[in-house]
This record gives C-alpha cells, structure tokens and sequence, in this order.
C-alpha cells in the first residue's frame, strides 16, 4: 500500500485504495464542474481533483473506500492527486486499520492501568460511579478505549480518548503527591470522567465528526449531565461531593473563551485544568514536530501557542 505520508510530486499511483472522507462537486473559474475529494489513510490525507466526471466508473459517497489511479500533483505548496479513475471498494478489499490514525501505545494496557486507578479510589461514592462505567458497562468501555478525543488538534485517533484521559489521571495523581490540599479520590475520578462527553460530541471512526448534539451542547455539557444523571438515579450521592465532581468536568477547559460554563473554583478543578491543558498542548506540539521534514527546524508559526515553533536538540538516549 502506498500511504499518503510517502507520497511525492510526480508519484503515480495504480489501484491503490484510500477512504473517501468528503466529497464535493464544485465549479472552477472556467465554470466547468468538477469533483473535490479529500482521502485519507491511517497517515494522513490529500486532496484529490476530478477534472473529467468520465473518471468516476462508478456510484461512490463519501466515507466509502475507493480505488484510485492518479498522478500526484503540487498545488499552492500542497500535494494533492489528478485523478484518472476512481471506483468503490468492496468489503475484504482493504484492511480498515490502515485507514484510521490509531495510538501508538497499547489499547489493553492503558485501559488495565485506568482499571487500576479504578480499584484505588476509596470514597465509596465515587468508586462505585467510576465502577459502574469503567468496570461494569461493557458498551462503555468497548466505545471509551476506541474512540479519539478530537477531530483534530491533539489525540485525533484511535485510542485518543483513552490515552489522554489516562495522561490527565496520572498528571493528576502527581499533583495529590505534591500538594496535600488536593482530595485525591474527588481528583482522580474527575480526571477519569472530565472527556466522556467527547463520545458523543463527536463520532466514531471513519466519520470522527462532530454530531448533532456535539455541535449544539458540546462535550463539557454532556459529559457533565451524563454523570448528574448517573448520581440522580443512585439519590445517595452526598449533595457537595456531587457538586464539586460535577464542577470539576465543567471547569476543566479553565476560562468561558475556552467552552468551560464555569471557571475554576476548587483545588481540585484548578489541577485538572492544569492537567488536561498540559496534556492536550504537549500531544499537539508532538504531533507536530512529529510531521513533515525531520530536517526542518522551524516549523512556522503555530496559532495555538502564537509562537513560531522550531524542533530543538534532542539529547541521545
């Protein structure tokens, strides 16, 4: 398979499949029509242009997997592909794993040390919430460890939302170590749940695209309601621990601009800001030191820091 990652100007590419991730007929200047695709493989993804619709062999939508012939181009700095023929694939043509972004790190492992942090938790309140999803809820579970935790900017990928939260516990578990004040179970169960809302914003792979109630109520709120909801049906729940679990998801984003409702108002809330926000800027800048020319040392400016990023020294290991 000839992945996206190792394409150059001038490739040519002969029935090799990729993911039609969007497509789109538009008109040029000339006012002649002509097809926008965008294809993507567990690399990356490229724009792709059908000038003459006689290369389309046959009916294909977006999110279907497609062959390809096709001459590799530069457009504005941007590699993209002229496309000569294009036709659906069928089921057993492909293997999917190649299509998507998947983490690096092992799935089962992850989730055995979430799991573990789990069994930690010693308030009973709390470990019987964490426990009734993390350990009990075998749709949760399946549907947590697969899912991504953004449709783009950090953890886009499979795994995505299981490695960034376990991140953000074990930065917070740090935290309870370093500063006494912090309520270590009320913290680490915050951590566990402060993304489970990102399950339904956005959805699962191939699409991994915002849904309707991601665009409307966003993660922070239907994280949060999915826990008020959980804690409702129980009716035992301590009133202010409830309050301050439920704080803690809908402050983690740390300033209103951000999307949190709230701001910070607790130990607790402030650390899993803190936490979530480191997590989420060093996966970002990874993943971008990560792209393009290794030989590159500046790598431009980057909004997200509004600073101009350049690779530094890296020391042998």
């Amino acid at each position: 398979m000839r992945y996206i990652q190792d394409l150059r100007e001038n490739d040519i590419i002969k029935n090799e499949i990729y993911l039609c991730k969007s497509k789109q007929t538009l008109t040029g200047k000339s006012g002649k029509s002509y097809v926008s695709l965008i294809l993507q493989d567990k690399t990356g993804t490229i724009d792709g242009k059908i000038w003459d619709f006689n290369n389309e062999i046959e009916q294909y939508e977006a999110m279907d997997f497609v062959h390809i012939d096709a001459r590799v181009t530069s457009f504005q700095d941007n590699l993209q592909l002229n496309i000569s023929k294009i036709y659906k694939g069928r089921e057993g043509e492909y293997y999917p794993e190649d299509y998507f972004p998947v983490t690096s790190k092992n799935i089962d492992a992850m989730y055995k040390e979430i799991k573990a942090y789990v069994a930690a938790i010693k308030e009973p309140n709390l470990k019987e919430l964490a426990e009734a999803f993390f350990i009990e809820d075998a749709d949760f579970i399946k549907k947590f460890k697969n899912h991504s935790a953004a449709k783009s900017v950090h953890h886009g990928f499979v795994g995505g939302l299981l490695e960034h939260t376990l991140s953000v516990v074990k930065l917070c578990e740090y935290y309870t170590t370093s500063y006494p004040i912090l309520n270590k179970d009320l913290l680490i169960t915050a951590a566990l749940f402060h993304d489970i809302g990102k399950m339904e914003e956005l959805s699962a792979f191939p699409e991994n695209d915002y849904t309707n109630d991601g665009q409307l109520l966003g993660h922070i709120f239907i994280g949060a309601n999915i826990v008020s909801n959980y804690i409702k049906k129980k009716n035992k729940f301590p009133a202010k621990l409830s309050n301050e679990l439920l704080h803690c998801i809908l402050a983690h984003h740390g300033e209103l601009e951000f999307g949190s409702p709230k701001k910070p108002a607790t130990a607790e809330a402030l650390a899993l800001h803190f936490a979530d926000n480191t997590d989420a800027k060093m996966q970002t800048i990874t993943e971008l030191l990560g792209s393009g020319d290794q030989k590159t040392e500046w790598m431009g400016y980057q909004r997200l820091f509004e600073s101009n990023i350049m690779r530094s020294t890296k020391g042998i290991e």
